[in-house]
């Protein structure tokens, strides 16, 4: 059975994402995971000003 958050980043990769930034945080642990063994690049900033 997948997670809630390997859904979300196989939606991600059947739309063309190759990049994403964020903040990390617990509310979305899953699909931090799930992007952790996808070939999506993930650029993890410490505030939003930053990943801007």
């Amino acid at each position: 059975m997948k997670t809630g958050g390997q859904l979300i980043v196989e939606c991600l990769e059947a739309q063309g994402v190759d990049r994403v930034f964020c903040v990390p945080g617990e509310s979305y642990l899953a699909v931090l995971d799930a992007l952790y063994d996808s070939p999506i690049e993930t650029v993890v900033a410490r505030q939003e000003g930053g990943a801007a």
